[in-house]
């Protein structure tokens, strides 16, 4: 049997901090009100999303349903359908195309993070309406209503931040944006689904003080079913 190696040389004392402790990476965030011009990046985002869900094959959405779905004359923000969009710069926000919303005042925050980001699909995420300025995520969410509560509520349809932006905090961000929006407007309470499978997804949501209600079970009526069912006497 040949002899164990022998233990390593004693690291010497550091004698300064790693460079990441000392020179931090701030990254520029902005949580707006999408319009319809972010249905390009909404659409590839859902499908990026399909993928990681195992979901492909239910997949049928178009950029032009998308956007006459959300984006209708009848769709008020907040009312109906609503898109909340994640934007990252390693600039601060400079343009002005949404300060004067009059349904949502986007919601700046800078994140120093230890490393640099490396983006590999920065231009195909790049939003043209700002220097710099890359979509890294949505939620999409809608008014539901409680009658235990007797109030209306925000259910989540969809919640995604884009690979390489994940465990940053910025998915909290987004739920963040979406639970002050229903405090302030009076709304009880903000639910969504996750997969049973996605463990990560799990943690996270109770780290954050979500209840995972075990007990619960989705039923859904869709496709052929649904027209069966929905065309009978």
């Amino acid at each position: 049997m040949a002899a164990a190696a022998p233990p390593p040389a004693p690291t010497p004392a550091a004698t300064s901090l790693p460079e990441t402790a000392t020179h931090r990476h701030p990254v520029f965030t902005r949580i707006r009100l999408a319009v319809p011009s972010d249905v390009p990046h909404i659409h590839k985002m859902t499908y990026q999303m399909a993928v990681f869900e195992r979901l492909t094959h239910l997949f049928a959405t178009t950029e032009s349903s998308l956007t006459s779905t959300l984006f209708s004359p009848d769709n008020k923000p907040f009312h109906s359908f609503t898109v909340f969009i994640l934007e990252v710069s390693s600039n601060p926000f400079t343009d002005t195309h949404f300060d004067n919303d009059p349904f949502y005042k986007p919601v700046t925050k800078t994140v120093h993070l230890e490393l640099p980001l490396d983006d590999p699909e920065k231009e195909t995420f790049r939003n043209q309406l700002g220097n710099e300025v890359f979509v890294a995520g949505f939620v999409l969410f809608f008014p539901n209503y409680s009658t235990f509560l007797a109030k209306p509520g925000f259910y989540v349809e969809d919640l995604f931040v884009r690979e390489c932006y994940r465990r940053k905090g910025f998915g909290r961000m987004l739920l963040s944006a979406v639970a002050k929006q229903a405090v302030k407007m009076g709304y009880g309470r903000v639910e969504w689904v996750v997969l049973d499978w996605n463990v990560n997804a799990i943690r996270f949501y109770e780290d954050m003080g979500a209840k995972i209600l075990q007990e619960w079970r989705l039923c859904r009526l869709t496709g052929d079913d649904l027209q069966a069912y929905g065309g009978s006497e």
